[in-house]
C-alpha cells in the first residue's frame, strides 16, 4: 500500500536561509545554497534533511545521525558528526519550529476537510449572519442569526456558531466545534470538538434540591489563542470568562465560569480550573493540575503536573504536590518520606501497634 504524505513540503529551503533564521554564520567552506528538502528526527534523517538537538537523552542519536544539517544547542555542538553541518544556537528547537512552519504551513492550523473556497453546499448560514470575503464554511456547519465572521476564517465541518457570536479574521475552527455566547479575536485556533460558551456549572444547593443559577455572562477569547481538541470553556455566570492574548491550551482542559486567564499562559492537558479563579500573565500549569475556585495564581508562576491548587499562589512561584506548595518544600517532604520508608518500622514498634506477624 502506498503511504500518503499528509504534509508535503511546499518548498525546499537553502542552508543559508536556515542560518539566517537562526542568526548564525555558516561554518567556513559550507555551501549556503545547499537545498534542504525536509526535516526528520536525528535517527532517521538523511543527507537532505534538517534535524535538531537540545536534549541529552538523544546524545547517541546525534553522534550517529546522517542529517545534512542540525540545529544544535552549544552544550551538544561537539558531538555533531563530521558529515553534518552544525548550526549552533541556544534556540535550536524554536528555530526548528520556524523552519517547519515555512516548509509545512498547512500543519499550523486545521484546514478545510472539503477543500472549501467559500460557503460549501450542505452548510446552513442564517440570512442575517455576516461573513466577510474569504470565509470558508465546510459542509454541515451551522452559522446562526446575526453571527459575524471575519475574512480568512475557516468554519469546519459540522461546527455550530450560535446567534450573535463574533469571530475575528484568520481564525480556524476545526470540525464539530461549538461556539455560543462568545466574542473571539483574530488568528484564534479551536481544534476539533472544542466547546465554547456553554452553561457554567452553577447551582444554589439546598435540602429541597439544587436550584439552577442562570449563566448570563459571555466568553471573551483574545487574539492568537489556541485551544486543543475537546476542551471546554464555560461562559460566565454574571461576568465574563476571559482567555488572554497568546494563551495556549492543550486537549481535554476544563475552564469554569468567570475564570480569567491572562496573556501567554500555557495550560497542559486534563487541567481543571474551577469557577472565578484568576491566572495572571505567563502562568504555566502542568498536566492534570486542579485549581480550586476563587483563587489567584500570580504572574509567571509554574505549577508541576498533577498538583492541586487550594489557595493563592504568589507571582513567580514554582509549586507542586497535593496540596501544592513550594517545590523545595515538596521535594524535602518526598525525600524524608522515602528515607522513613526505607528505614522501615522497628520490630518493637510493630509489636506495640499489634502489627506483629507472630501468632
Amino acid at each position: 500500500m502506498t503511504e500518503s504524505n499528509f504534509f508535503p513540503p511546499t518548498q525546499p529551503l537553502r542552508l543559508r536561509q536556515v542560518a539566517e533564521m537562526a542568526k548564525v554564520a555558516l561554518p567556513d567552506g559550507v555551501d549556503g545554497e545547499f537545498l534542504l528538502k525536509g526535516v526528520a528526527p536525528l535517527e532517521s534523517a538523511g543527507p537532505n534533511d534538517l534535524a535538531y538537538m537540545d536534549n541529552a537523552a538523544y546524545g547517541d542519536a546525534l553522534a550517529a545521525t546522517q542529517a545534512g544539517a542540525c540545529l544544535v544547542t552549544p552544550r551538544f555542538a561537539a558531538k555533531v558528526p563530521a558529515g553534518t553541518v552544525a548550526l549552533v544556537t541556544p534556540l535550536a528547537y524554536r528555530v526548528f519550529a520556524q523552519v517547519m512552519g515555512v516548509l509545512f504551513p498547512s500543519a499550523l492550523r486545521p484546514e478545510s476537510s472539503f477543500a472549501a473556497t467559500g460557503v460549501s453546499p450542505g452548510s446552513f448560514v442564517h440570512p442575517s449572519a455576516r461573513l466577510e470575503h474569504g470565509v470558508k464554511v465546510d459542509p454541515g456547519a451551522v452559522i446562526g442569526p446575526y453571527a459575524e465572521i471575519g475574512a480568512g476564517t475557516l468554519i469546519g465541518a459540522h461546527t455550530v456558531i450560535g446567534p450573535h457570536v463574533k469571530i475575528g479574521r484568520d481564525c480556524s475552527l476545526g470540525p464539530q466545534a461549538a461556539v455560543s455566547h462568545a466574542f473571539i479575536g483574530n488568528r484564534v485556533i479551536l481544534h476539533p470538538g472544542v466547546r465554547i460558551g456553554q452553561d457554567g456549572f452553577g447551582f444554589a444547593m439546598g435540602p429541597q434540591g439544587h436550584l439552577k443559577v442562570p449563566q448570563i455572562g459571555r466568553v471573551i477569547i483574545q487574539d492568537d489563542v489556541e485551544i486543543g481538541a475537546n476542551s471546554t470553556v464555560d461562559r460566565g455566570a454574571s461576568r465574563d470568562t476571559v482567555i488572554g492574548e497568546g494563551t495556549k491550551i492543550d486537549n481535554l482542559v476544563q475552564i469554569g465560569h468567570n475564570v480569567v486567564i491572562g496573556r501567554h499562559c500555557v495550560i497542559v492537558a486534563q487541567v481543571g480550573i474551577a469557577g472565578s479563579s484568576t491566572l495572571e500573565d505567563y502562568v504555566v500549569l502542568g498536566g492534570k493540575v486542579g485549581v480550586k475556585g476563587h483563587v489567584r495564581i500570580g504572574m509567571g508562576a509554574q505549577i508541576a503536573a498533577t498538583a492541586a491548587i487550594d489557595g493563592d499562589v504568589p507571582a513567580g512561584a514554582r509549586w507542586g504536590g497535593i496540596p501544592a506548595r513550594p517545590m523545595r518544600e515538596w521535594f524535602r517532604e518526598i525525600t524524608l518520606l522515602k528515607k522513613l520508608a526505607q528505614r522501615g518500622i522497628p520490630r518493637d514498634a510493630a509489636k506495640d501497634d499489634g502489627m506483629s506477624s507472630e501468632a
